[in-house]
């Protein structure tokens, strides 16, 4: 069950990576607030029936733990503070930049799993983030990093995308996935258009936007949160973090094919550093044989 939870993140990066094209379109347009309203709530009611279908044929059907509304809230605020806070920060700063700055969640899961939740991680993973850190930074600039304006917003949303990545591991395990990803999705949608109307002008109607919205919301979020949050299940939040810091990789990939970005010698490295984390986060595991994977899961 815990390689077929990694390779679920694994196909979860990959969906990520290649959305980065649509959301490049998005952003090019202007819009920030009401293109991450559309996509959520679309999302949310694609999820909606097979939610209800998940529900109904539960021992339980019409019961939803209260405790799962609370989840659901905090996921969800996490998930609009990141995605707002990026999508803002871009404006003001290069897109390498973002990239790397957003790549660090995958250092801050760690360090933050042991200030708050007093977890020690084991010295692999500590070699692992370091490396994908490091990966991150060349992938994403060149091997040039020049500070700029938007940086510090970047930076915040990546603390967001740290402790949403923590929540999914550590609480919402505890609940039906369907239900939860509509939940976190509905309430991201929301918050997202109650910002728009009050700082930003409706976009108009256009094609390429009208694909972007479909495209994020249908696969990037509708699919890929769901799964994301089943996998977390099984694995643990630092691990899954390092997993999907291969959306890095898979969004320069795309590039390359869709946009005919080229990568240079260092980004190739970059690449490559990011997988040799990734192997050895789960060659930790493979290599241990004592994970007690009881305590990772239950308590949450």
């Amino acid at each position: 069950m815990r390689l077929k939870a990694d390779l679920t993140l694994l196909i979860v990066s990959i969906i990520w990576g290649s959305a980065f094209v649509a959301q490049r379109v998005a952003g090019q347009m202007g819009s920030v607030y009401f293109f991450n309203a559309a996509r959520y709530l679309v999302a949310a009611l694609v999820v909606l029936p097979l939610a209800i279908r998940s529900v109904g044929r539960a021992s339980s059907p019409t019961h939803i733990p209260r405790d799962q509304y609370k989840w659901m809230l905090i996921a969800g605020c996490l998930l609009f503070a990141g995605s707002a806070l990026q999508q803002v920060g871009v404006v003001y700063t290069t897109a390498g930049n973002a990239g790397f700055i957003t790549g660090l969640y995958v250092v801050l899961v760690p360090i933050a799993l042991f200030i708050v939740w007093r977890e020690k991680p084991h010295w692999m993973s500590i070699v692992a983030v370091f490396l994908a850190g490091a990966g991150a930074f060349l992938l994403s600039t060149g091997g040039t990093f020049e500070v700029r304006a938007g940086d510090v917003l970047v930076l915040f949303s990546a603390l967001f995308w740290t402790f949403h990545v923590i929540v999914l591991g550590k609480y919402a395990s505890k609940f039906e996935a369907m239900t939860f990803s509509v939940g976190q999705l509905f309430i991201c949608g929301i918050l997202n258009f109650g910002l728009g109307v009050f700082v930003e002008p409706f976009p108009a109607f256009d094609w390429s936007l009208v694909g972007a919205v479909a495209y994020t919301a249908l696969f990037s979020l509708a699919l890929a949160y769901t799964l994301q949050i089943w996998a977390q299940r099984h694995t643990p939040p630092a691990d899954a973090a390092l997993i999907l810091s291969l959306e890095s990789v898979f969004a320069v990939l795309s590039g390359w094919l869709l946009l005919n970005e080229t990568l240079i010698a260092v980004q190739i490295l970059g690449c490559v550093l990011i997988f040799i984390a990734v192997m050895l986060s789960q060659f930790k595991e493979w290599n241990s044989g004592t994970m007690d994977h009881d305590h990772l899961v239950e308590g949450r």
